[in-house]
C-alpha cells in the first residue's frame, strides 16, 4: 500500500485501484460510479482493491468526465413574502432535505417570484449548473417548465401545471381532500357553505374548488357563486375574501378555505363580525399546518403529506437524472397523487 501512494504522490489513483483489481481503467470507473453493467466477481475485486489503497474519488474530476454538477435546483416562482409566511414550503424544504441526506447531491433553493429573477434563472439553467430541478408552486403560464423540456434538463414538478402536465409530478389528492372537507360540513348540519380559493391559476386550487363544487352538487344544495370567493394563499386574502362573502351571503354557516393561512384570515374577520366559530360558522382549513394546531378554536384540516411529497419528488429526480446519465430516456415520466386525510378539530 505504502508504495502504491509513493507512486501517486501520495494519494491512490483510479489507475492503480484498476491495476491492484486486474480490470482497465474504465472498469474499475464503472464500478466506483455505481454502474450496473459490471459482473458481481469484477465489482468485489474493484471494492476491495479500493478498501487496500484508501482510494477517495475525485467527486469535481468525476463530475467534470461524467457532465454532472452533483447539485440539484429546488425552484420556487413566488416572493420571499410568501415563501417564509407560508408553512408549505418549509416542509417542503425539509422533505428534500431527508432525501438528500444520504446522497452527494447539494440542493440549491432559488426564489423566482418576478420577472427579474426568472430570467437570471433560465440563464443560469441554460449553462447547466446542475444536474436537475424540483420545481414547486407553479402557475398555468409559467415559462419555467416549457424552459426546462426545452434544455432537456431531468425536472420534477409539484402541483401540476393542468391535467396534461408532460413533467414528471409528485401532487397529494386535492380534489378528494376538498370534497371530503364539504362532505364533513354537510354532515353536521351545515347548508350555507362558502369557499375561499387560492390562485385559481394554480392547478392544485382549481382542484379543490373542483371538490367543492362537486360536494355541494352532490347533496342538493344551492350553488351559488357568491359563495365562492377567490384568493391568494395569503392570510390578507382569507381577511379579504371573507368579507366578501359575509357581505354577499351574511347567512353563511360555514366556510372551507383552500389553505390554513387563508383560515386563520377568515377566522379574523368572523370573530370581528361577532360569529362565533363552530356555533355561528364552522370553517376548515387546508394543508394541517402548525397555523391549524395553534389556532384557537384549533381548526379542521385537510392534511396532506408536504414532506413526503418532497421526499418522494427527491426520489423521482434522482432516478430521472440517473436515466438521463445512462441514456434510458424513455421511461414513462411517472405522476404520483398521495391521498389526503381529513384532521377534525374544534373548529367545524
Amino acid at each position: 500500500m505504502a508504495a502504491a501512494r509513493v507512486r501517486s504522490g501520495g494519494r491512490p489513483t483510479l489507475e492503480e485501484v484498476a491495476a491492484r483489481a486486474g480490470v482497465g481503467r474504465g472498469t474499475a470507473s464503472r464500478v466506483i460510479n455505481g454502474s450496473p453493467r459490471v459482473s458481481a466477481q469484477t465489482r468485489e475485486a474493484v471494492e476491495a482493491a479500493v478498501a487496500e489503497l484508501g482510494y477517495v474519488p475525485n467527486r469535481a474530476a468525476r463530475a467534470l468526465a461524467g457532465n454532472r454538477t452533483d447539485a440539484i435546483a429546488l425552484v420556487v416562482p413566488e416572493s420571499e413574502t410568501r415563501f417564509f409566511a407560508e408553512p408549505y414550503f418549509s416542509d417542503i424544504v425539509r422533505g428534500v432535505g431527508a432525501a438528500l441526506a444520504d446522497t452527494e447531491m447539494q440542493l440549491l433553493l432559488t426564489l423566482a417570484g418576478n420577472d427579474r429573477e426568472r430570467r437570471r434563472l433560465a440563464q443560469y439553467l441554460t449553462a447547466h449548473r446542475v444536474d436537475g430541478v424540483l420545481l414547486v408552486s407553479v402557475h398555468a403560464d409559467d415559462p419555467l417548465p416549457d424552459l426546462l423540456e426545452q434544455l432537456g434538463m431531468p425536472s420534477v414538478i409539484s402541483g401540476r401545471r393542468h391535467a396534461a402536465e408532460t413533467l414528471p409530478s409528485v401532487d397529494s389528492d386535492n380534489f378528494e381532500g376538498a370534497r371530503a372537507a364539504v362532505d364533513h360540513l354537510i354532515a353536521r348540519g351545515r347548508r350555507c357553505i362558502a369557499t375561499i380559493t387560492g390562485r385559481l391559476d394554480v392547478y392544485g386550487a382549481q382542484r379543490r374548488l373542483d371538490g367543492y363544487r362537486k360536494a355541494v352538487a352532490a347533496a342538493g344544495l344551492d350553488p351559488d357563486e357568491r359563495l365562492i370567493a377567490p384568493a391568494d394563499f395569503s392570510e390578507e386574502g382569507g381577511v379579504r375574501a371573507m368579507r366578501e362573502l359575509l357581505a354577499r351571503r351574511p347567512d353563511v354557516d360555514a366556510v372551507f378555505a383552500a389553505s390554513d393561512v387563508m383560515a386563520a384570515g377568515a377566522r379574523q374577520v368572523l370573530r370581528e363580525s361577532g360569529r362565533r366559530i363552530p356555533d355561528d360558522v364552522a370553517l376548515i382549513g387546508f394543508d394541517d399546518s402548525a397555523v391549524a394546531r395553534h389556532m384557537d378554536p384549533p381548526l379542521t384540516s385537510v392534511r396532506q403529506p408536504i414532506e413526503e411529497m418532497g421526499r418522494t419528488m427527491t426520489r423521482v429526480l434522482l432516478q430521472e437524472i440517473a436515466n438521463r446519465s445512462s441514456g434510458d430516456g424513455t421511461q414513462e415520466r411517472p405522476r404520483i397523487v398521495l391521498p389526503t386525510e381529513l384532521v377534525v378539530r374544534e373548529s367545524s
